[in-house]
């Protein structure tokens, strides 16, 4: 009990300094999750690969097995200490990012992604229960934002420093290491950038654990996952339409951390180590502020009264992403489309901390972590299946040319704004029915 923070105090450095590791610790999880994104073409030139497959080792390995595990060990988070559990996490997920190095066919790297995605379930659910138990709701919002800002600190620095250890690796002969044998350029990149992340693992079992807040009484002090599941069933025109909704609001951001590499190599022939470090300044500034921004819009909102702010902001946000995605994937110009890429990547970022703060609101403090580890099902296999695998299906065998990338981008975003619109008009009229009775 000596490490449990008993009073509830967001001002308070303690609470900052938790969000500041669990921020190390998603910057972290991302870089070991997209630099597969930058790896698409040695990876398929050295394992004879194809769109479809890389499309399954960046969604549906990851995302699966991410979900499976994700709920049976969001149960421990709302019970047990949530520090020990994610820096578990830490530990597996790094140690199977290096061993995707030593894979040498596409099934062992399929298996390495499962590990991968089975150790990062481990930290977002737990996070998010433990932020909320270290600020008051009107300080919520940009303590997720800067947490979720994470996603894109990490993903812009998995393509810069990615990047360039990808530019200089690929660039080298293959190694000759003991006992490993003669190792790829590409397989020393997954090495390099996993083995670190133990370091991060460490740090985190200094945070100290904060004391549950939110309880509602007509729970017990300790939930089931069928308990929960129940819970969320009583109550699924909220649940259903908000998880939906914003899964399918990720469309176009997880299309920017996994295709928009491989179209800037491919359509515009750019190198690797140019389109990582283009892409990674984009998304670390661009990301990171628009995740930040509507962390402090809707506190803004909020503040202002207007308690289904939330909503407001996010189905602003699908009805600008269809114009700004069209003209990324169809301006021929490189110069035209990094702009509009920067405007892309601002306006896809805004739902992460949108998404993570009403997810709190709506859930009691028992079932945060299980309820969130539902959320990150939905979005994993929203995401997967659209954003990663879907693209790659649909690239090789609808238009059956993969030139085609750009038109397979369009259509997959396009479709999930429409679907994304849709699901929070809905969530937006439950919330006001069942949150802002007067």
């Amino acid at each position: 009990m000596n490490d449990l923070i008993k009073t509830k105090d967001q001002d308070s450095l303690v609470a900052w300094y938790a969000v500041f590791v669990l921020l190390l610790a998603y910057v972290l999880s991302f870089v070991d999750r997209i630099i597969l994104s930058l790896l698409v073409t040695p990876i398929k030139e050295d394992l004879g690969t194809t769109d479809a497959q890389m499309g399954l080792l960046m969604g549906f390995a990851f995302a699966i097995f991410y979900t499976i595990a994700g709920i049976p060990i969001a149960k421990y988070s709302d019970v047990k200490s949530r520090r020990l559990i994610i820096a578990t996490g830490i530990f597996l997920w790094s140690i199977m990012t290096a061993v995707c190095g030593l894979a040498k066919s596409f099934f062992q790297l399929f298996l390495a992604r499962v590990g991968v995605g089975v150790g990062e379930a481990a930290l977002t659910p737990a996070a998010y229960s433990m932020i909320a138990d270290y600020f008051s709701e009107d300080k919520l919002g940009r303590a997720m934002g800067a947490y979720k800002s994470g996603a894109m600190v990490g993903g812009g620095l998995a393509f810069i420093i990615g990047g360039a250890v990808v530019g200089y690796v690929v660039n080298s002969e293959s190694i000759i290491l003991p006992l490993l044998g003669e190792m790829k350029p590409w397989q020393m990149a997954f090495i390099i950038v996993g083995l670190p992340g133990v370091l991060i693992g460490l740090l985190m079992l200094t945070v100290r654990e904060p004391e549950r807040t939110g309880i509602e009484d007509s729970l017990e002090a300790k939930v089931s996952i069928s308990d929960a599941i129940r819970y969320m069933r009583e109550r699924w025109r909220i649940y259903l339409f908000i998880f939906l909704g914003f899964a399918f609001m990720a469309t176009p951001i997880s299309t920017a951390l996994t295709w928009i590499p491989v179209y800037l190599q491919r359509i515009h022939e750019m190198s690797i180590a140019d389109s990582g470090k283009t892409l990674g300044v984009i998304i670390f500034f661009l990301s990171t502020t628009g995740v930040l921004f509507s962390g402090w819009l809707i506190d803004f909102f909020k503040k202002k009264g207007y308690k289904d702010g939330y909503f407001k902001v996010a189905l602003s946000i699908c009805i600008v992403t269809v114009p700004i995605v069209y003209f990324v994937m169809n301006d021929q110009s490189l110069e035209n489309t990094l702009w509009w890429l920067h405007l892309f990547v601002f306006v896809a970022s805004m739902p992460l901390a949108i998404s993570a703060t009403v997810l709190q609101i709506v859930t009691p403090n028992q079932l945060r972590a299980q309820v969130s580890a539902v959320y990150m099902l939905f979005l994993n296999l929203i995401t997967a299946l659209l954003a990663t695998t879907g693209i790659g299906f649909i690239t090789d065998y609808w238009f059956g040319d993969e030139m085609a990338l750009g038109q397979s981008i369009t259509s997959v975003n396009l479709i999930s704004m429409v679907l994304a619109f849709s699901c929070l008009y809905v969530a937006k009229a439950n919330f006001n029915k069942e949150f802002t009775k007067s």
